[in-house]
């Protein structure tokens, strides 16, 4: 598959993920997106609405675990992966999922969480989206962080940051404890010492 081929997300997942992922022959992949290839839906969408004829292909990498199908492809890979979506903190389930592979036995799970601008036209309905982004980590078995749900409180604000992101800067910047709040938790981070 040729890279101009591949969409904006797929690009940036790649991008993020492909040097992490150099020197580890089996590496799991935790793959995580809230809205996925929405841009390319919506070009599927449009194209129906004018009675245009659908790309099968176009419809195939449409679906939401079609960047872990190409990155299988791509890499050769026939590790464990899982495309996960879920509402502003997907960032925690992707590492509760690949805490639970490390805990099975995995020695490093690649952690990848992006999003692209959606289409204009969903502007009305997707308001958690301030930027395209991607965040690639290795992740490993250790003790530096723990993270613990908590009960949902009312979010008094719109977060500035992806929940990936404000973890990243947290980590920059030294912070020691710091919450995410979903929709339906409260997330608790506490570096250890």
């Amino acid at each position: 598959m040729q890279r101009r081929r591949l969409s904006h997300l797929a690009r940036m997942a790649f991008a993020v993920g492909w040097p992490l992922a150099e020197g580890h022959e089996q590496l799991p992949l935790v793959f995580v997106s809230r809205h996925g290839e929405t841009p390319r839906t919506y070009s599927i969408l449009s194209e129906l609405a004018t009675r245009q004829p659908l790309s099968p292909t176009q419809f195939s990498l449409s679906v939401h675990n079609a960047v872990i199908g190409l990155w299988s492809i791509l890499r050769g890979s026939t590790s464990e992966m899982t495309a996960l979506a879920a509402a502003g903190d997907g960032f925690e389930h992707g590492v509760v999922e690949a805490a639970a592979l490390l805990a099975e036995g995995a020695p490093a799970v690649l952690l990848i969480v992006t999003e692209e601008l959606p289409p204009q036209a969903y502007s009305p309905w997707i308001d958690d989206v301030p930027f395209a982004y991607a965040l690639g980590l290795l992740l490993t078995p250790g003790t530096q962080w723990q993270l613990t749900p908590g009960q949902a409180v009312p979010a008094t604000a719109t977060a500035q940051l992806p929940h990936g992101l404000s973890w990243l800067k947290a980590c920059v910047t030294g912070r020691d404890f710091f919450t995410h709040t979903g929709k339906r938790r409260t997330w608790n981070w506490q570096r250890q010492p």
